[in-house]
């Protein structure tokens, strides 16, 4: 599985950014995304995900009420729309996909097998 991750820029606070996560395979749908982001010197976090069963989204407290995860599955896209961003939302983004990850462990990194390139997203006070 092959993932595409772009949408990623320069804003100001409080502007929005949307970030697209492209796959390579047809059956996309049947596998869990999840978006992390990763600031210098800091460890990757989970921001938002979808299960692998039941199209749940699932989000990080730091991101609730701002950022929106959704999926095309025609496209085999994952998406995350930013709204309200603040200057600790900069980071660099990923996407990951795994087939066979439970629900509990969505928010874990180790957890997905397949990994987008990243794309940076910088957010001016």
């Amino acid at each position: 599985v092959q993932l595409q991750a772009s949408g990623g820029g320069l804003v100001q606070a409080g502007g929005s950014l949307s970030l697209s996560c492209a796959a390579s395979v047809r059956t996309f749908g049947r596998y869990a995304v999840g978006w992390f982001r990763q600031a210098p010197g800091k460890d990757r976090e989970s921001v938002a995900a979808f299960s692998r069963t039941g199209y749940i989204p699932l989000y990080a407290d730091s991101v609730k009420g701002r950022f929106t995860i959704s999926r095309d599955s025609a496209k085999n896209t994952v998406y995350l729309q930013m709204n309200s961003l603040k200057p600790e939302d900069t980071a660099v983004y990923y996407c990951a996909a795994d087939g066979r990850i439970i629900l509990g462990m969505w928010a874990t990194p180790s957890a997905y097998a397949y990994w987008g390139q990243g794309t940076q997203v910088t957010v001016s006070s």
